[in-house]
């Protein structure tokens, strides 16, 4: 029998320490979010890139999981692991080559590494709390192949 709170997420309250990973995803995602624009366009603009280039490549991925962070959803939590890595090696190639906007380097890696760390651990722990796993793959593929037996016999 399932409970309301199996049903919708907002029933199922959080753990101290599902808040805590949230808050802090949170914080490094709004940082990079502020922290990019502001160092691209008006601390250190870029020469030689255009303002949309600069845009497309630098800001709008922060806003993939913009909808999903709102809504709570931990799965959108999970997948913007992919994109904080960008900013993880482009604030490492700075680290080597661009020695005087060592401030604004040690931010983004800041940030990011607030965002991988708080998502990675919040989808983790509000998977778990939510009853949300991913299937393991001899387990997927022993259903797989129980249902292809079964269809053989139709």
């Amino acid at each position: 029998m399932t409970s309301h709170s199996d049903l919708n997420p907002q029933l199922t309250p959080k753990k101290a320490i599902t808040i805590r990973f949230q808050r802090i995803a949170i914080i490094g995602y709004i940082g990079l979010l502020l922290l990019m624009p502001l160092w691209l366009f008006l601390l250190e603009p870029r020469e030689g890139h255009s303002n949309g280039f600069i845009f497309v490549v630098y800001i709008l991925p922060l806003l993939l999981p913009l909808k999903g962070i709102i809504q709570d959803k931990p799965y959108t939590y999970a997948w913007a692991n992919f994109i904080v890595m960008f900013y993880f090696i482009h604030g490492f190639t700075l680290l080597w080559v661009a020695q005087e906007q060592l401030i604004w380097v040690v931010l983004e890696l800041l940030f990011a590494s607030m965002m991988f760390i708080g998502c990675t651990y919040y989808a983790r722990h509000r998977g778990q709390e939510l009853g949300l796993k991913i299937q393991k793959l001899k387990d997927e593929l022993a259903t797989e192949k129980a249902a292809h037996e079964f269809n053989k016999k139709d």
